[in-house]
């Protein structure tokens, strides 16, 4: 008995050190690099967005204007459940519940966000005036404004990486 609970002591503090975070004295404490102030938004120096080089203006009606595509490019969530807890921890969140976030692509797939990079991944609370769920709406209206032609690619991703509460209508069409 006493093997097993040193062994799972052990895990997670492993866990717990790959996370980025302390153990010191039967807490977790983090070193926090990234600011919680520009909430709903991610803080721009950790995740400025950025774009899967695969996906252009030319590109679009074989790639994100296809029904399904994104699931072909959707990273799976033994990538993005650590990054989720290693960026809460960045994040310096009280509550680390990983459940209470959306580990979310500053620029969706649906607009040709790079899928993998963590510059255009973040844990958005799913809690708040803002909550993750409200960025979905504005996600779908871009990436529909851009495939029928109402709104060019770059412009659209551009609004949506710089305040996706504001994109629609930086784009004309909210």
């Amino acid at each position: 008995m006493r093997a097993t609970l040193r062994l799972s002591s052990a895990a997670t503090a492993l866990a717990l050190t790959a996370a980025g975070l302390v153990l010191t004295a039967g807490s977790a404490h983090a070193a926090t690099t990234c600011s919680q102030s520009h909430l709903p938004l991610p803080d721009a120096t950790c995740q400025p967005g950025a774009y899967n080089p695969d996906v252009t203006q030319s590109t679009i009606q074989s790639t994100i204007c296809v029904p399904g595509w994104t699931k072909t490019v959707r990273p799976p969530v033994s990538y993005t459940t650590p990054l989720k807890i290693k960026q809460i921890a960045e994040y310096g969140y009280s509550d680390t519940n990983t459940a209470d976030y959306e580990e979310d692509h500053l620029v969706p797939l649906e607009l040709g966000g790079a899928p993998r990079d963590p510059k255009n991944l973040w844990p958005e609370p799913r809690y708040g005036n803002e909550p993750a769920a409200s960025k979905d709406s504005v996600e779908n209206k871009l990436k529909t404004a851009v495939c029928n032609g109402t709104v060019p690619l770059d412009a659209a991703r551009s609004a949506i990486a710089t305040d996706w509460t504001t994109a629609l209508s930086k784009v004309g069409i909210g």
